[in-house]
């Protein structure tokens, strides 16, 4: 993702890169990062800090790193877009604490597609409500994705649970089960090849199924949204934003 965030912001003449950044022993450190992302040599080294005040910071790194990005955007003031997924609990407590420092966009994918599929899923679930709909969302990513179910697909079960006032969640099934229960949103993660990601719902009925797929075909909607967000974020002010906010800004 940092090297199509570099391919696109350079690409971009109302934008400059100025940061960019890796972790602690990466072998990329030092080396220029247009170099890395195939662009040509931009003249900035990738460094392990945050060395300066930028405009935005973006963040797709790992959950491992996310207090010390925060922590520090927050120190220098830097809105942050942040697109990690995987976080605990406590650490999403933790980010909604420091956007009142500073604005802080979370959103657990950066892509304009799947942001739209999610306020039609919830116009579908709050339809449905009481109809006796059944829910399923089936994710598919890369072999190298860490973290299961995906913080896109969670997030789509949250839209839908807070919407149907489903209670209970299950992930994936084994064994005899018995019926399927009706208060529960199950969840199947596929990892496969270099899928960059793809979510399916589907809100099943007794005679018919109602779908809702949306797909990536490469990284480039992420790095797209991600900096749509950034232009978004960069003169608001402290809070905690989403990409329906993006959608809806005439920005």
């Amino acid at each position: 993702m940092g090297q199509r965030l570099t391919a696109f912001i350079t690409a971009d003449s109302t934008l400059k890169l100025t940061a960019a950044m890796e972790a602690d022993g990466h072998a990329y450190l030092g080396r220029d990062a247009g170099e890395v992302a195939g662009v040509g040599n931009i003249g900035l080294p990738i460094t392990a800090d945050i060395e300066k005040k930028v405009d935005v910071f973006i963040d797709f790194s790992s959950p491992h790193a996310t207090e010390k990005i925060v922590n520090r955007c927050a120190e220098l003031g830097i809105p942050l877009v942040f697109a990690t997924t995987g976080t605990t609990l406590e650490q999403n407590v933790f980010i909604r604490q420091m956007s009142q420092k500073i604005p802080l966009l979370v959103s657990p994918s950066m892509s304009m597609s799947v942001n739209v599929a999610m306020k039609l899923c919830e116009t579908a679930a709050q339809t449905l409500k009481d109809k006796d709909a059944d829910v399923e969302i089936i994710e598919r990513h890369h072999r190298f994705k860490k973290d299961a179910p995906s913080g896109t697909a969670l997030k789509f079960g949250k839209i839908i649970s807070d919407a149907m006032s489903i209670t209970d969640s299950r992930f994936g099934r084994e064994g005899v089960l018995g019926e399927r229960p009706h208060n529960e949103i199950a969840y199947h993660a596929v990892r496969i090849g270099d899928n960059p990601g793809e979510h399916t719902i589907l809100f099943g009925l007794l005679g018919e199924t109602l779908e809702i797929t949306v797909k990536a075909t490469n990284r480039d909607c992420y790095a797209a949204g991600a900096i749509a967000a950034a232009k978004f974020l960069h003169d608001k002010e402290p809070g905690l934003y989403s990409m329906f906010d993006v959608l809806s800004s005439s920005e």
